[in-house]
């Protein structure tokens, strides 16, 4: 998947436009490398679009620890979204990371941040 691929994904998942979508996608994508091992970080990044890679690599250094709830405030502050508007972004990029990644990589996100993050990925199917 490219860039304007995921952004569009995302966009159509979140009822934003697409620049507000690849704005969104990039404060995700910080806001949950502070959230990730610098291990997790190394083995998801290449699997991203390459425009995205920079955002992952962001939040490199020590890991924090804070729940979705405070990521949603993060990318909040971002971008100027609203939380009901970020809430339902952050959400539509989990799910377009979801489809963008191996499943192996995801799962391992996924297990790094925590079952109160897979309550916010979308019911598929």
């Amino acid at each position: 998947m490219d860039d304007k691929a995921f952004f569009r994904a995302v966009a159509e998942r979140s009822g934003l436009s697409r620049q507000e979508a690849a704005d969104l996608t990039r404060a995700t994508l910080e806001t949950l490398a502070l959230r990730l091992s610098d291990g997790e970080v190394r083995d998801l990044t290449p699997e991203l679009p390459a425009s995205l890679r920079d955002s992952l690599q962001w939040g490199k250094g020590e890991m924090k620890i804070f729940g979705p709830d405070a990521s949603i405030r993060r990318v909040c502050q971002r971008t100027g979204l609203t939380a009901p508007e970020a809430t339902r972004g952050v959400r539509a990029v989990l799910s377009t990371l979801q489809e963008a990644v191996s499943a192996k990589e995801f799962a391992h996100a996924m297990s790094q941040l925590g079952k109160e993050y897979a309550q916010l990925l979308e019911p598929t199917g």
